[in-house]
């Protein structure tokens, strides 16, 4: 038995199919014909892109075009000139070889990529290493693994699979997906959940024990896998396999029906997205709002600033497909562990301690701020937009903010321009100061989101990407839940909403312990939507205040989480 990192949920079982893709021998020589040699990388370059065009729109097809947006960023990183113009001057100043330029320039980048902390920017190296790949194969001449006729009951092994690679899976006929490398949020990972194939990643080791046709075992909710099973334990992973495409067909039933406990208490039950795209989903599984758009993210995988114009279509999309309910949209959240090229940003000593969010956006209003907040206004005529504040830590950036708001309103006004002239300005909940001080900001704000990832790291001063003290970063300490109850107890007393964006909002060991405390809003991924609106629906939230109160009593992380996971599983 194998333990990784659950990527995508199901229970997976078949045969071993090794995926390996062959290793490129790169040459290294000079070229007297430069010409010849920038002709040869800008053919290369127009067949990597006619590929991807056509595998971009036949992901869009198959499985969504939320899904091809990742390989639509794979087509603007081929045509960034900031890329091909860095490997024609290697070739026309060194006279070196496509291959070789390619190598160096992209590595370059990719390597800046993959020294950054956050995880999402990591995944922007393994997108770079995919093109340098695709493009270098194409002047090597070699075919690219085909993964599209594999046997009905494969399950693909890799050390680890490139979008372009997993873009070409038949979900029909491949049972489950292991890789050596990847997490959560890696684009595997991703496309593994829209393929609703079941996953395991990070799993370490586990190419060296397998060899093609082995029989496997692997359940994408606990992270574990098994090769070559005893028959004793491939029926029991069959009955968990039955079990729960039962339940998920169960789930299905609770599309349209509200969310509200058995004692009538109404919450709402909303969304998390990053892209307009991701509204599809929001809506396929019957979300009730969005409560957290990382804006950050019409930020990324480009070369410039994106236009108010530009931000105001993305922005207006999501508040039309939404049809009036609410759309909280989260101004730009970029530094610490998001950094984008093109901003400046100069590297901090302590990133997440450091100048992000609100700080830099407060200090690059002509350029930044202002053309987003304007760009939010003027979308908010064509749906329910209500705009969040990110990381604040004292009222004065919040009124700062508050204050611009207010200066572009009356510039709208001046030029006859709609907009929701009340539209709520709120802020996300996610440090110890904003936690300390939530009675004062609950008496000028009109609506908390608590933002618990962050919450947790700063609460508990975890890094939370590092290993050696992952074991403090836990929602469940008592530390972190009494910041929790305390920002949901000022927001009720000062009469806003008060909402939770955070992965604790769907954590079923959570979900009691925030009905109890009085949350208003759950915001999520999409895909646990129905799951918590099926929790939600079967709780008694007078009778939880017991349980509430009996969690609020222990020291330890542990004790709670035992405590919780007992009585989660006596229901």
């Amino acid at each position: 038995m194998k333990k990784g990192t659950s990527a995508s949920a199901g229970i997976g079982i078949g045969k071993v199919v090794i995926i390996e893709e062959a290793e490129l021998i790169i040459p290294n020589h000079t070229t007297a014909d430069v010409e010849g040699e920038l002709a040869r990388f800008r053919d290369a370059v127009e067949k990597s892109v006619k590929d991807v065009s056509a595998l971009a729109a036949d992901m869009a097809e198959r499985i969504g075009e939320k899904e091809a947006e990742i390989l639509n960023g794979h087509l603007m990183l081929l045509q960034d000139p900031m890329l091909t113009d860095g490997v024609e001057n290697e070739i026309k100043t060194s006279g070196t070889c496509s291959e070789a330029a390619i190598e160096s320039v992209f590595n370059m980048y990719a390597d800046m990529f993959a020294s950054m902390d956050d995880e999402l920017m990591q995944q922007r190296a393994t997108d770079m290493r995919d093109i340098k790949t695709r493009v270098q194969k194409k002047l090597l001449g070699i075919e690219s693994v085909n993964v599209s006729a594999l046997p009905y009951g494969s399950v693909i092994l890799a050390e680890d699979l490139t979008p372009s690679i997993t873009a070409g899976i038949n979900p029909a006929n491949v049972t489950g997906i292991v890789t050596e490398l990847g997490g959560k949020t890696s684009h595997t990972a991703i496309l593994a959940r829209a393929l609703e194939i079941p996953a395991v990643v990070a799993v370490g080791g586990i190419m060296k024990e397998v060899k093609n046709g082995d029989d496997i075992v692997l359940d994408g909710e606990s992270g574990i896998v098994i090769v070559n099973p005893q028959k004793e334990v491939l029926a029991e992973y069959e009955a968990k396999k039955e079990k729960y495409l039962k339940e998920k067909k169960e789930l299905e039933k609770f599309i349209g029906m509200p969310t509200v406990t058995k004692d009538g208490v109404s919450v709402e039950l909303v969304a998390n997205i990053g892209k307009p795209e991701d509204v599809d989903k929001v809506l396929q599984y019957d979300g009730e709002g969005i409560g957290l758009f990382r804006t950050e993210f019409l930020f990324m995988d480009r070369t410039s600033m994106p236009t108010e114009e530009e931000q105001f279509e993305a922005y207006r999309k999501v508040a039309v497909a939404m049809n009036g309910k609410p759309v909280i949209i989260r101004t730009l959240d970029i530094g610490g562990d998001k950094e984008i090229p093109y901003m400046g940003l100069k590297k901090d000593e302590n990133p997440f301690l450091g100048y992000r969010a609100i700080r830099f956006c407060l200090d690059r209003k002509e350029d930044v701020y202002k053309p987003q907040l304007r760009a939010l206004l003027r979308a908010s005529a064509y749906g329910n937009i209500k705009i969040m504040i990110p990381l604040v830590t004292c009222i004065e950036e919040y009124r700062e903010a508050k204050a611009l708001i207010e200066e572009l309103k009356a510039e709208l006004d001046a030029q006859n321009i709609a907009y929701n002239k009340n539209i709520p300005v709120g802020i996300m909940v996610e440090t110890a100061a904003a936690s300390l001080i939530a009675d004062i900001f609950a008496k000028e704000v009109d609506f908390f989101s608590i933002g618990t990832n962050d919450l947790t790291q700063y609460t508990m001063s975890v890094d939370r990407g590092n290993d050696k003290i992952s074991y403090l970063y836990s929602t469940l300490n008592p530390a972190v839940l009494r910041s929790i109850q305390r920002i949901i107890s000022c927001a009720r007393e000062a009469g806003i909403m008060v909402g939770m964006c955070g992965e604790a909002a769907s954590d079923p060991l959570m979900i009691p312990l925030l009905l109890a405390f009085g949350l208003n809003e759950f915001s999520m991924s999409a895909s646990a939507l129905l799951s918590s609106r099926k929790l939600i629906c079967g709780y008694d939230s007078k009778e939880l205040q017991s349980v509430a109160n009996k969690a609020m009593s222990f020291a330890t992380e542990a004790e709670v989480r035992a405590f919780m996971t007992e009585f989660v599983a006596c229901r």
